[in-house]
C-alpha cells in the first residue's frame, strides 16, 4: 500500500547520516512506491551527495521525494500534517510542533527510530524493540540495520547487481579524465577519515614494485597527500615514484558505486560506503568512525568476528592485520601490505561467498515496509 513517510535526518559532520537517508528515501519511493519526505538540517553536505539539490529553497522535489530543509525555527510545520511514518534517523529529535501534531492525530502513526549500523550481537535482542512515549503513550520503535536476519538488514536496492554487471571498468574512470589510462596500474579508491595513516599508506605504496593508482575525492585528506607531496593546492594528477594519484570530484552516490566496482581495492569510512564496498566484492578495508571511550572498536571487533568466521586463517590473520593498523590500533608495514595484495584474489574469492550470505537476507526497505503493514 502507498503510505505518507517523513524521514527527518541531522548530518552530524560527515556524509553518513544523509547518505543512508537518501539511498533509502529512494528505495522507498522508486521500489515501493511510497510517498517520502525527507527532512534534512543541512543541505550543503547533502548537495555534495545529490548535485541537482538547491542549497538555497526550503521545499524542493527530487527524484519524486520531497526534499524540505529542516530548520529550527520554521514555521513549516503549522502547515504540515504528519505521515502515516515517521522516521527519526539515529536518534534525531523531531520538532516540537510536529510532535504535538502526531500526538492529536487519530489515525495510528508508525514512529520508528533509525539506528546506526552494527554487527554487535546485542543488537539482534534490541532490534524491533518498542516503547510508549512517556506524554503521549505512543509507540516508538527501535530499528537496528545488520548483517544478520534478526536484525533490520542492509540497504540494498533490487537492481544494484544488475548495475554492476553493467558497469565497465574504465567507464568511470574515463568519464573522470583519467590521465593514467596507459598504466596497468592497481586501482585503489581512498575514502578516509582525517584520522587514518594515510602518510605511511602512500609511502609504503611507494615502496612496492608496482604501479599503483590512488583515486582520492576532495576534501581534507586529498589536501594532505597534496602538501605531502609538495604540489600545488589545486592539483589533481601527482606521481610519487610508483604511486599515481587521482583527486577526483566529491561523487553522487551512484558514481561512488561504479568507483567501487572499478577498482581492484577500496578503502571506504563510515556506514554508507562500507555496506557498498561489500556488494562490491573485492578486497576493501574499513575506517571506522571514531567514538568517545573507544566504542568503536567494539564494533569494529565485532564486525570482523562476523566477517572473517569462515576465512581460512592465513587470510584472517592478514586482514585483522591491516584493519587495526588503518585504525590506529598498530603501524601497518610493507610486509603487512604485501600480504594483503598477494591475497587480494582470495580475499575476493571469499567476500563473494560473504556477499552471497549477505543477499540471503531481507533488505533494510523491504523489512521497514513489511513492519510498517504489519503495523497498520
Amino acid at each position: 500500500m502507498r503510505r505518507r513517510w517523513d524521514i527527518f535526518c541531522t548530518v552530524i559532520d560527515n556524509f553518513g547520516d544523509i547518505g543512508v537517508c537518501w539511498r533509502l528515501s529512494r528505495q522507498l519511493a522508486h521500489e515501493y512506491g511510497q510517498l517520502i519526505r525527507l527532512w534534512v538540517d543541512d543541505l550543503h553536505r547533502f548537495s555534495c551527495l545529490e548535485s541537482t539539490i538547491n542549497t538555497e529553497l526550503q521545499y524542493q522535489t527530487i527524484q519524486n521525494i520531497e526534499v524540505w530543509h529542516w530548520q529550527k525555527d520554521t514555521k513549516a510545520f503549522e502547515q504540515i500534517e504528519p505521515a502515516e511514518v515517521v522516521i527519526e534517523a539515529f536518534a534525531c529529535e523531531l520538532p516540537e510542533d510536529y510532535l504535538q501534531k502526531m500526538f492529536l492525530r487519530d489515525i495510528q502513526v508508525v514512529w520508528i527510530n533509525l539506528e546506526y549500523l552494527s554487527a554487535e550481537p546485542w543488537v539482534r535482542n534490541y532490534h524491533a524493540v518498542s516503547s510508549p512515549h512517556p506524554r503521549s503513550g505512543l509507540i516508538k520503535t527501535c530499528f537496528f540495520p545488520g548483517f544478520e536476519p534478526d536484525t533490520g538488514g542492509l540497504i540494498r536496492e533490487k537492481g544494484y547487481k544488475l548495475q554492476q554487471d553493467n558497469c565497465s571498468k574504465q567507464t568511470i574512470l574515463q568519464e573522470l579524465e583519467n590521465p593514467f589510462d596507459r598504466y596497468h596500474a592497481i586501482r585503489i579508491s581512498l575514502f578516509c577519515y582525517d584520522s587514518a595513516p594515510v602518510e605511511n599508506l602512500i609511502i609504503l605504496l611507494s615502496e612496492l614494485a608496482m604501479p599503483i593508482l590512488l583515486i582520492v575525492p576532495q576534501g581534507n585528506v586529498a589536501q594532505h597527500i597534496i602538501a605531502l607531496l609538495g604540489y600545488p593546492r589545486n592539483e589533481t594528477k601527482m606521481q610519487f615514484q610508483q604511486v599515481m594519484v587521482l583527486i577526483i570530484p566529491f561523487l553522487e552516490q551512484t558514481d561512488y558505486d561504479r568507483l567501487l566496482w572499478s577498482c581492484d581495492i577500496n578503502f571506504v569510512r563510515g556506514e554508507d560506503s562500507f555496506v557498498r564496498a561489500q556488494y562490491v566484492a573485492r578486497p576493501f578495508v574499513w575506517n571506522i568512525y571514531q567514538q568517545e571511550e573507544l566504542i568503536h572498536w567494539q564494533k569494529l571487533d565485532a564486525f570482523l568476528d562476523l566477517y572473517t568466521a569462515s576465512m581460512p586463517m592465513q587470510i584472517k590473520d592478514v586482514v585483522r592485520e591491516i584493519w587495526y593498523c588503518w585504525n590506529g590500533r598498530g603501524l601497518m608495514t610493507r610486509n603487512t601490505l604485501l600480504k594483503f595484495f598477494s591475497l587480494a584474489e582470495s580475499i575476493e574469492q571469499y567476500n563473494k561467498m560473504w556477499l552471497a550470505q549477505l543477499e540471503k537476507q531481507n533488505d533494510l526497505a523491504s523489512n521497514l515496509v513489511q513492519f510498517v503493514e504489519n503495523r497498520l
